[in-house]
């Protein structure tokens, strides 16, 4: 493993963005003032979760249409779009509008396999080709290809109404700043394969080992080996982190709660499909910092985005924010907004 860290480079933040079912309006505001928030601190990029069928973000492309107009500089992405529940042809056509509005902003992440609980909404969401739909890594290849700009049809004409051969808008660069969410071995090879970037979080599958980092950095490593750029390929880092600096001790409880009740889980694989989590880090910005320091797979990235928790309150979400921006940042290598200003 590298003698140092990386310094980081780029800092993000992932939020889910909760609503309540009486007062949804409510609950997306309050995320897109926290992506406001985000920009104020300097942060690099914020990237929204995507929830179907719950109450969380649903479209989390609308949501950041509307984040784009009420910031400038931060890069918005999605963490992660699960493709089997959209039409590539369509969502590209959505990915380049919205990259086109943001002005070059958008960092789409995406990924594939049936949606969750397909049994119970398949009717619902693909009534006629429920049982042919190809939930494979070719339905990732379609949408890449719109998004670069290849031939969608044979079709084109000029006049009165034209139509094109490849999706329109086309957003030049989109493709460069495609993300691929994996959680397996297999998954981070294709994506090095397919030149995309590599989205890394608090959950993977124990197949190689039982021990979460040593899992994390073989899937890092294996990526970079297979894609073009080597060691140069893009690879962000998504642990729950949850500096408490200047939290108030009604908070900090909290906090410690949220992540006591979840550790069991981070003891062994989970389920069939041997999911293994990582421990909520909660405590300090210099404990924080030691414990990402000694992280094998935290070591190889110099670009995060650190999730928020689920179920915590919007006043919450700032001091975890500012205590990432201005206190847990620069202790990683990172200069805070006011020093990279100066």
């Amino acid at each position: 493993m590298p003698p140092t860290p990386r310094p980081l480079r780029k800092l993000g933040f992932l939020t889910i963005g909760l609503f309540e079912e009486a007062d949804p309006r409510r609950g997306h505001e309050s995320t897109l003032s926290i992506i406001e928030l985000g920009e104020r601190l300097g942060f690099d990029s914020a990237w929204v979760r995507h929830r179907h069928l719950q109450y969380g973000i649903s479209s989390p492309l609308v949501l950041l249409a509307a984040a784009s107009q009420r910031t400038s500089r931060i890069q918005l992405g999605t963490a992660v779009i699960p493709l089997g529940w959209e039409n590539p042809l369509r969502l590209a056509e959505d990915l380049a509008t919205l990259d086109i509005l943001s002005g070059g902003r958008l960092n789409p992440g995406v990924s594939v396999g049936p949606p969750m609980h397909y049994d119970r909404v398949k009717e619902a969401l693909h009534p006629d080709t429920a049982d042919v739909e190809d939930f494979s890594y070719e339905r990732v290849r379609r949408l890449m290809r719109f998004v670069r700009g290849e031939r969608a049809t044979d079709f084109s004409t000029e006049g009165f109404e034209a139509f094109s051969d490849r999706v329109q808008p086309h957003a030049a660069g989109l493709a460069d700043r495609m993300w691929y969410g994996g959680a397996s071995l297999r998954s981070a090879r294709w994506a090095g394969e397919q030149g995309m970037n590599l989205l890394t979080s608090s959950v993977v599958k124990a197949e190689e080992s039982e021990d979460f980092a040593e899992i994390q950095l073989s899937h890092i490593r294996t990526f970079r080996e297979h894609h073009p750029e080597g060691e140069r390929a893009r690879v962000s880092h998504g642990l729950v982190v949850i500096p408490t600096d200047s939290a108030t001790a009604a908070q900090r409880a909290k906090y410690e709660e949220y992540a006591r009740a979840r550790l069991p889980r981070t003891a062994s694989p989970q389920g069939p499909a041997r999911m293994m989590f990582a421990p909520d880090l909660v405590g300090s910005s210099a404990e924080i910092a030691e414990r990402l320091s000694a992280h094998v797979a935290f070591r190889e990235v110099d670009e995060v985005a650190f999730a928020l928790p689920f179920s915590f309150d919007h006043e919450d979400y700032v001091q975890i924010l500012t205590d990432i921006a201005t206190v847990l940042a620069p202790a990683l290598g990172r200069p805070s907004a006011a020093e990279q200003a100066t």
